[in-house]
């Protein structure tokens, strides 16, 4: 069964890789993980700012800082 879940971690990388590269090479505005990202959690430059904004920040900053602790210590967070 961890052979299955090695096999669909890469399947799915590799999904990713080619859809991120689709839209690097295609060069249109919007397309990108990092462009969707910033329309997500209000982050671009000059985006309207609602009552959301906020929230939506910090579930971002919350999310991207356990991430990194997780991944650097070895999951016990």
């Amino acid at each position: 069964m961890n052979d299955l879940f090695q096999y669909l971690w890469i399947a799915w990388l590799g999904l990713f890789l080619a859809i991120e590269g689709v839209a690097l090479a295609n060069k249109a505005p919007g397309d990108t993980l990092s462009e969707h990202v910033r329309k997500w959690f209000h982050t671009a430059k000059g985006q309207k700012v609602d009552g959301t904004t906020k929230v939506r920040r910090l579930v971002l900053l919350s999310f991207m800082a356990w991430l990194s602790v997780h991944f650097l210590t070895g999951g016990w967070i």
